[in-house]
């Protein structure tokens, strides 16, 4: 939902309390946070440490998102972008890294954690660039949402693969093991 307003395709207000950032952030700190927290905390039980690291920063990821939706008013000063930047580009380094970490699980998981880092450094430029403004988007923030969208397709593949395999006990749908 919202690489879709990143990307302009749907609603008119990016802004906090406009247009369709509630459903998002009602999404943030229930699917994206709690959810991917909850999953987190299963995988460090089941000794999968990058599963338990990735699940429980994305899950607290989501959780500071919306907390910082529902903190900023309607009206703030635009210096809050260039924090909001800065907080991308923090994710946009741990999702490299995470990327590199990928590289032993499947080549499916490694696409989405590439593609990720990428739309989180095109988002941290595209909200550094908007500080001094009175706009809430720019054309780096639109490309970056349309590289959030490749990646969301990604990661249903990958979910989805990983269900269905799961569920019929054999390959249905390829994710690439990695080398091991």
């Amino acid at each position: 939902m919202l690489s879709l307003i990143n990307a302009g395709l749907v609603g008119t207000k990016a802004i906090p309390g406009g247009g369709l950032l509630p459903m998002v952030a009602g999404l943030a700190i229930a699917y994206g946070g709690a959810a991917q927290l909850i999953a987190g905390i299963w995988e460090f039980r089941t000794g999968n440490t990058f599963g338990a690291v990735a699940f429980c920063s994305y899950g607290a990821f989501w959780i500071s998102f919306y907390f910082i939706v529902h903190s900023v008013a309607e009206n703030a000063p635009t210096e809050v972008f260039a924090g909001l930047g800065l907080y991308l580009w923090m994710w946009g380094i741990f999702t490299t890294y995470m990327f590199f970490a990928s590289l032993r699980t499947t080549g499916a998981v490694a696409l989405v954690f590439l593609l990720l880092a990428i739309t989180f450094i095109i988002l941290g430029i595209g909200n550094s660039a908007l500080v001094g403004t009175k706009n809430v988007t720019n054309g780096t923030i639109k490309l970056g949402g349309y590289v959030g969208i490749v990646t969301a397709i990604a990661a249903w593949y990958a979910s989805f693969a990983a269900v269905i395999n799961s569920t019929f006990g054999r390959v249905m749908m390829p994710v690439f093991p990695m080398a091991r």
